[in-house]
């Protein structure tokens, strides 16, 4: 896929969304893709984790606490806070049957990216916070 393709598709991730192109094209450079066979465990939950996926082909399960919560397809990601805190993987990822392709950028390469802009740390502290009151409107409800 080409780059302007992927910096479309991660500016519908949440935590990217107030970036502007140059920054996703940057992110873009700064990440790779990786390839699963059915199956694979990707993520697992409450391991160490500090890596973005998003979903290019293929599918993926998601379950907490052995209980699967939902499928992830094109377009779908995980481990969008593991950029920011690298914590313990809230859920567990496997590879779908046909397998997972994935864009993926490392906690690493992202924090490059924040220490040479730090505008980009306060346009993801915007989102950040967007996000935040989003759940706590859903919660109030």
């Amino acid at each position: 896929m080409e780059s302007g393709g992927l910096s479309d598709q991660l500016a519908l991730v949440d935590l990217f969304s107030g970036l502007d192109r140059k920054t996703l094209d940057s992110l873009v450079q700064r990440g790779t893709t990786m390839t699963f066979p059915a199956g694979r465990i990707v993520a697992e939950q409450d391991r160490d984790g500090s890596t973005f996926h998003l979903v290019l082909t293929g599918s993926a399960t998601v379950s907490v606490g052995g209980e699967d919560v939902t499928t992830l397809s094109p377009g779908g990601y995980f481990g969008e806070m593991s950029l920011l805190d690298g914590a313990p993987r809230s859920a567990t990822v496997i590879a779908g049957p046909e397998g997972l392709k994935t864009f993926t950028v490392s906690q690493l390469r992202f924090s490059e990216l924040l220490d040479e802009d730090p505008q980009v740390t306060r346009k993801l502290c915007v989102s950040l916070v967007a996000r935040i009151r989003t759940i706590e409107a859903e919660r109030a409800e």
